[in-house]
């Protein structure tokens, strides 16, 4: 084996070193709404198109968090909190290997999605509202989540008795009562396209 390795390999490789290997721009998207508001099942959608146009990506939602490295964590504000600097500190290091991460949480309040946006770093956080009605994810209710809500089995449920801070400035709002599913990833697409490409 030769000794003489190239001179890139004498420092860690930068984030922009693996954007040019994947010929993309890393990114978070960060989708926030109401819980059966569309958020994951967008961001799903996204992650399979961006997929075929030849991105690399990253879904992250409580799927895949809350029975991992968040699985310790409850429902207060304070473990909301904490969960979401988590998954902020975590979207970092996909940011730095090149990786297009679609995240999608509830994160109710402004001050939360505040906190993500710092440790992500503004030049690279994009704010997606999925704004739906209360009243269209009640009627989705896929998890019968509202359902138990009603029936007083489970206290705190943003929304209902405990408050969502609706985005101020998105950059970027889906009204999803009346637009498809289809509809709201191709509008994403084309919002994020020229932030994720290279060209």
């Amino acid at each position: 084996m030769s000794d003489n390795i190239h001179p890139i390999f004498d420092q860690l490789l930068t984030r922009q070193n693996k954007e040019q290997f994947l010929n993309q721009r890393s990114k978070v998207l960060w989708f926030t709404g109401l819980s059966g508001s569309g958020k994951s099942t967008i961001a799903q959608g996204l992650e399979k198109y961006l997929f075929a146009q030849g991105y690399f990506v990253q879904v992250l939602d409580g799927d895949n968090t809350r029975t991992g490295i968040n699985k310790n964590l409850g429902f207060s504000l304070e473990d909301r909190q904490e969960n979401i600097r988590r998954i902020a500190e975590l979207s970092r290091l996909f940011l730095d290997a090149g990786v297009i991460c679609l995240n999608s949480f509830v994160s109710p309040t402004i001050e939360i999605r505040e906190l993500a946006k710092q440790i992500i770093g503004p030049e690279d956080f994009i704010e997606i509202y999925v704004n739906t009605p209360l009243h269209i994810c009640e009627q989705r209710d896929v998890k019968g989540l509202y359902a138990k809500v009603r029936a007083g089995e489970i206290k705190g449920f943003t929304g209902i008795d405990s408050p969502f801070e609706a985005p101020q400035m998105p950059d970027l709002e889906l009204l999803t009562e009346n637009q498809t599913v289809d509809d709201s990833i191709l509008k994403v697409f084309n919002f994020a396209l020229p932030k994720i490409s290279l060209t």
